[in-house]
């Protein structure tokens, strides 16, 4: 039975601070421990006042500290704005505090505009080639030592820590494919191409030592509440901040709207329509035939479940509701 996980992007509400938002990971992530969800993972973005999540890492281990045994990770370290090394140093020493609970994601974007990019990197070079390179000199400094290295990550060097590919296009398909590993696709902001790439990394796929099948989990909204109204209410947060940040004007996470949806202009409502397409937003019955749909949809190994919920305790209340309707499924199956 597909598996169900949980994305949080450390949302900065408005009228909110950085220190809550953390306060509300930790909430959230020993929730979902309690709930039965698989992993934990926390996104890598700069220069948005909405997500507290940039330090990646460092908030990693803040909430792998205050739970006992879900898997923390990323989802992921933005690794074109990384030396591999110091990756490699930071999750090896994650490992090495929290054995066998850490994961790995690792994406190509920037997770920001181009001038920050700028800011993180000092300089854009680079080309297309780089980016597997990276991958596998991160994977080489977290596997077993190698006696004639001359540089090691230290602590990283045997750590094995499991290191997926994210993705929104096919060219993660493709390298996950290649490198024979597992595959997470964005499609809870990006699903254009999320049929096609699934299909394409299946097809490709090369066993390795990390993975001897392909293994595939795909984002999906969740927004759940005890009546469709509610939930629809909330979800406008999520929305309203779709339409700042694809005009130029991210900001902190709003409170809900009534009627937002039915106020928007048709460019907008249509952008917000492809967007979000991969979405259960209701009561019990509308999330459990949505969750059904895009598993049967996807056939995913594994769905990581994100809502952008203005209120905190609104929010557990959504992931409680995903939790109890996948069990029933699960159940069924």
């Amino acid at each position: 039975m597909t598996k169900l996980s949980v994305l949080d992007l450390a949302p900065i509400v408005q009228g909110g601070d950085a220190a809550q938002a953390f306060a509300n990971s930790v909430s959230l992530a020993q929730a979902a421990e309690r709930l039965g969800y698989e992993r934990f993972w926390l996104a890598e973005h700069h220069n948005m006042k909405g997500i507290a999540s940039a330090a990646t890492s460092i908030v990693i281990g803040h909430v792998a500290a205050q739970t006992r045994s879900i898997r923390i990770g990323a989802g992921g370290v933005m690794l074109p704005n990384h030396a591999p090394l110091i990756i490699a140093e930071q999750f090896g020493t994650l490992a090495s505090l929290y054995p066998d609970r850490i994961d790995l994601g690792i994406g190509r974007a920037p997770g920001t505009d181009q001038l920050t990019a700028q800011a993180l990197r000092r300089n854009l070079s680079g080309n297309i080639d780089q980016f597997p390179r990276d991958v596998l000199e991160i994977i080489q400094y977290l596997g077993p030592d190698q006696p004639d290295a001359r540089v090691r990550a230290v602590p990283g060097y045997g750590t094995n820590v499991p290191v997926w590919i994210l993705g929104s296009s096919t060219y993660g398909a493709q390298l996950a494919a290649a490198l024979g590993l597992p595959y997470a696709f964005a499609s809870h902001f990006a699903p254009g191409e999320l049929d096609f790439a699934l299909e394409l990394y299946r097809r490709q796929f090369r066993p390795s030592e990390h993975l001897a099948k392909p293994y595939v989990m795909a984002g999906f909204n969740i927004f759940a509440a005890d009546t469709t109204q509610e939930a629809k209410l909330l979800f406008t947060s999520l929305q309203q901040a779709f339409v700042n940040l694809r005009t130029g004007n991210p900001g902190q996470l709003p409170p809900p709207v009534e009627g937002y949806g039915e106020r928007l202009d048709p460019q907008a409502a249509g952008m917000l329509a492809n967007a979000l397409s991969c979405a259960a937003v209701g009561d019990r019955d509308v999330v459990r035939a949505g969750l059904q749909a895009f598993i049967a949809r996807t056939q995913a190994d594994e769905i990581i479940v994100t809502a952008q919920i203005f209120d905190h305790q609104a929010r557990l209340k959504s992931f409680e509701i995903a939790a109890e309707v996948h069990a029933g499924l699960k159940q069924a199956a």
